[in-house]
């Protein structure tokens, strides 16, 4: 049958599920145009059947073609929603009455997939009680996998998977207790703690050239205390939080109608496709944060005896060496440094999280623009408003981090005597009209490009996020709240060192963020600020 000068084919009504039907239809090549001799043109290929529904009109994000090759292939893979959608449109010609018989065909044949998908995997379980637990732990020797990754690594190489960077950094987050990453980065610290106290640096002085006595003990160093006890565990604490239930709530509503195999396997995807940024981050924070900063700011220094870095626990060892000898110090400041180069390997990890996050709904979103259900909209909404929160949290804690470590490395070239001490100065310096608490000796502070690297990224992530999901879903006051916040912190931690009172800045920008983590829109929020006229507090 010919319509639209397509080869149409009538919905079949019977019992086939979506594999058997698909293959029919795929062999025949419905929906294909004529050819020029006015002869079926040939049997559909995943290329050519990707190309079909990324070219019509109100597709704007296209198919995938890895995910069409999963139609064509054996296995247990079905169709999500939007995809029937497009599927329905290539096989119905584009005419209006057949689309909406064929997405009915093809609903119900994916309906008769999962049932049967159901089926075999009871039938499994049933077996799988029958095996020997040695079997089955050499079948399953990283029972982290999950279904979507052994589909696709088993594919066509066999049953060997492929290493990846990207899925192995993704499962810390998503796989396990939300608990065991921030606890193993609090541990870390703890132990370095320890390790500080046994040596002798937890809580010690020396005498600068100039006369000041500075505390540079490590349990006094904001930035390794605050940032791996407190500040960087509650942020792996909310990325956590905000990818599981992305990945195990709300886009298998979104995308697959509750199907969590199918919404496994679109994600595995998102976190693949950034493969490259992963590798990236992972030399940058391994080899130039972490050995090669080492190198240059503790072993040399250390090893020649001095260097143009301000004095720390590090380097103690060069004007106390009655404290701790310089093996010593190389073996801890090595240790250190390997400790805080993975944690902020792991930080800009979640960075790519939360950009997978953004950007998998904004795509939803966009592909969702003509679906005017209710439901399908206030649910979309709700996802927007909890991703939004999450992203603003975990943009705070990072310039927190920044902030830290800023003042840690401007406090070091100061004349404070301690931290706490030299926060205060400035502040009554502010009043009485004085200078000199700022008045230090010039080094060469590397933290200070650190610190602005990790300000810069995090609130990247922020303004695509607001972007992308603040902007489209029309909560414009709750993101101009969010906005202000982390405007006063990026201002505050610009100008920390930069005038007498700076301190005072920083504090009420600190304030007020430590308040919106626990009230991130400071008030009730409301669905009418995102569309509708449902509350989704």
């Amino acid at each position: 049958m010919i319509k639209n000068e397509k080869i149409f084919l009538p919905p079949p009504g019977d019992e086939s599920d979506f594999k058997e039907l698909f293959k029919r239809l795929a062999a025949a090549g419905a929906g294909r145009p004529l050819g020029k001799d006015g002869f079926p043109a040939g049997p559909w290929t995943p290329e050519l059947l990707a190309e079909a529904i990324s070219q019509i009109d109100s597709n704007r994000i296209g198919v995938d073609l890895r995910t069409v090759q999963l139609w064509f292939q054996e296995n247990e893979k079905g169709i999500s929603t939007a995809n029937i959608r497009w599927l329905a449109r290539v096989f119905g010609c584009d005419d209006p009455v057949a689309t909406s018989e064929w997405q009915m065909e093809l609903s119900a044949a994916q309906s008769r997939l999962s049932a049967k998908r159901r089926e075999w995997k009871r039938a499994g379980s049933s077996v799988a009680q029958e095996i020997p637990d040695t079997a089955l732990a050499a079948t399953f020797d990283d029972e982290t996998d999950s279904p979507a990754e052994l589909t696709r690594d088993t594919d066509a190489k066999g049953p060997r998977r492929r290493f990846s960077l990207a899925r192995k950094s993704e499962a810390f987050f998503s796989h396990g207790s939300p608990l065991n990453l921030p606890a193993s980065v609090f541990a870390g610290v703890t132990a370095l703690g320890f390790l500080s106290y046994i040596t002798g640096i937890h809580s010690v002085t020396y005498g600068r050239a100039d006369g000041v006595v500075k505390q540079v003990g490590f349990l006094w160093t904001a930035n390794w205390t605050f940032v791996f006890m407190v500040f960087l565990p509650l942020f792996f604490a909310f990325v956590t939080e905000l990818v599981t239930f992305w990945k195990d709530e709300s886009l298998p509503k979104l995308i697959a109608q509750g199907d969590k195999m199918e919404s496994d396997d679109a994600w595995a995807r998102s976190v693949e496709a950034s493969s490259y940024s992963y590798w990236a981050v992972f030399l940058i924070c391994l080899m130039f944060a972490g050995l090669f900063q080492w190198i240059g700011v503790c072993f040399i220094p250390l090893m020649q005896g001095g260097g143009n870095y301000a004095t720390d626990w590090g380097s103690l060892a060069i004007v106390r060496p009655e404290v701790i000898s310089v093996p010593e110090a190389i073996v801890f400041t090595g240790l250190a440094y390997l400790y805080m180069c993975l944690c902020f390997y792991l930080f800009f990890v979640g960075l790519i999280l939360l950009y997978t996050v953004i950007h998998d709904l904004w795509r939803i979103g966009e592909a969702a623009s003509n679906r005017p259900e209710v439901d399908y909209q206030h649910e979309l909404n709700e996802a927007s408003l909890r991703v939004m929160r999450g992203i603003f949290r975990c943009t705070v804690l990072g310039v927190l981090i920044a902030i830290v470590m800023k003042v840690q490395s401007a406090y070091l070239t100061s004349r404070g005597e301690n931290i706490v001490a030299w926060l205060v100065g400035d502040m009554s310096s502010a009043f009485y009209g004085r200078n000199d608490v700022s008045a230090g000796i010039s080094y060469r502070r590397p933290t200070h490009y650190s610190s602005l690297l990790i300000a810069i990224s995090t609130c990247v992530v922020f303004l695509y996020g607001s972007i992308r999901l603040g902007v489209e879903r029309r909560f414009c006051m709750p993101l101009w709240r969010m906005s202000a916040i982390v405007a006063l912190l990026v201002a505050g931690y610009l100008l920390i060192d930069a005038f007498a009172g700076f301190s005072i800045l920083l504090g009420v920008g600190v304030l007020l963020a430590i308040y919106s983590l626990f009230d991130p829109g400071f008030g009730r929020w409301r669905a009418s600020e995102l569309g509708n006229n449902q509350s989704v507090s």
